[in-house]
């Protein structure tokens, strides 16, 4: 199994990159969302400058925010700096988009853009839809060193429910998954990848099929609570964000939490909506996977902690992946607290990657 590292894409933060390349991490994501960290694109250049071995990608690129156009130049940018190890995660963009106060895109809207993009990540001829026009478009200028399409992109599309998983089968490279329970979670969301591919009478069993998923990963000392504050630091802001996450879905779909979000649920609806509805978006991502804002700190249970992320010792960690790793899950990667993101994937590096 690999294993990767999640940016909260920071442009004076790349020592951070430098560092899990050194450790043996495989990739790193940085993430694209304008409102709440630096640009993706230009983290991705300055890492390309200061690394030579770990890939680099967006975790995940946003299609409402950059028509795919400027999605395949700028990646293609990067993979001029960095050749051969340059890749492109996509997705509808829950956060990004929602921290403007505006919906992620639509599955269909999605799709389209992606049957977009693909020639053009090749600097092929794409169709660009867009004034009520299907414009043909490639790059004019290929050959100039200003982009690189010769060595390959790969394309990941994130997906989380039936439909996004089956365009993610139907025309990805791969897919950027939440983090699977267990393996029969994990072979549910290979039938579903599956579903879309057939419906193009494709077999992902026949490639090099590739899937990667998000979490954060405590290992605790011996006999640690699984709520301690030292797990808390390493893994509470994913924790939030999970809550922030469910707080969109009901508030736009009527999807009420249940499990571990049940019991904390009716005291952080009444926490957030305290603040102005024209305004609470703003609020609702602050500290968005990085740190917890002070009043959401009583909402770290050991059952949200534990639902959120992977938290365990060195042998159960070790169990779990390697047995996702049979399901087919080929890559983890990790979205530590801010502050303590160093320490996190010393550890990782030190007790659990090569073990897996």
């Amino acid at each position: 199994m690999d294993f990767g590292v999640c940016v909260a894409s920071h442009v004076n933060d790349i020592d951070y990159i430098v560092r899990a390349e050194e450790l043996g991490f495989s990739h790193a994501w940085c993430a694209d969302s304008q409102m709440l960290w630096s640009d993706c694109y230009a983290t991705l250049a300055l890492a390309a400058r200061q690394t030579s071995r770990i890939k680099l990608g967006t975790g995940v690129a946003i299609t409402g925010t950059r028509p795919a156009p400027v999605t395949a130049g700028s990646i293609a940018t990067i993979n001029a700096l960095a050749p051969g190890r340059t890749f492109l995660g996509l997705g509808a963009g829950n956060t990004a988009m929602r921290v403007m106060g505006l919906p992620p895109d639509r599955v269909r809207d999605l799709e389209r853009y992606i049957e977009t993009l693909r020639p053009l990540l090749r600097g092929e001829e794409g169709i660009f839809h867009a004034y009520g026009r299907a414009i043909p478009i490639r790059h004019v200028m290929p050959d100039d060193g200003f982009v690189n399409f010769n060595d390959e992109i790969p394309l990941y599309v994130s997906g989380f429910g039936p439909k996004s998983l089956a365009v993610a089968g139907k025309l990805g490279d791969g897919a950027v998954l939440a983090m699977p329970a267990n393996p029969a979670v994990m072979l549910n969301i290979k039938h579903m990848l599956q579903t879309g591919a057939s419906s193009i009478h494709r077999n992902l069993a026949d490639e090099s099929y590739y899937n990667t998923a998000l979490t954060t990963i405590v290992v605790l000392d011996d006999g640690e609570a699984v709520d301690s504050q030292r797990v808390k630091a390493e893994c509470g802001a994913m924790a939030m964000a999970a809550i922030h996450y469910s707080y969109e879905q009901v508030r736009n779909f009527g999807r009420q939490p249940g499990g571990a979000l049940k019991y904390v649920w009716d005291d952080y609806v009444k926490m957030i909506e305290t603040y102005p509805e024209e305004r609470r978006h703003q609020r609702i991502h602050a500290g968005h996977n990085c740190y917890v804002i002070t009043e959401e700190e009583r909402f770290l249970t050991p059952e949200v902690l534990k639902a959120s992320a992977v938290i365990g010792t060195k042998d159960e960690i070790i169990d779990l992946l390697q047995a996702l790793e049979q399901a087919g899950l080929d890559q983890v990667m990790v979205l530590p607290n801010f502050s303590t993101r160093f320490e996190s994937i010393e550890r990782l590096a030190r007790d659990v990657i090569p073990h897996v």
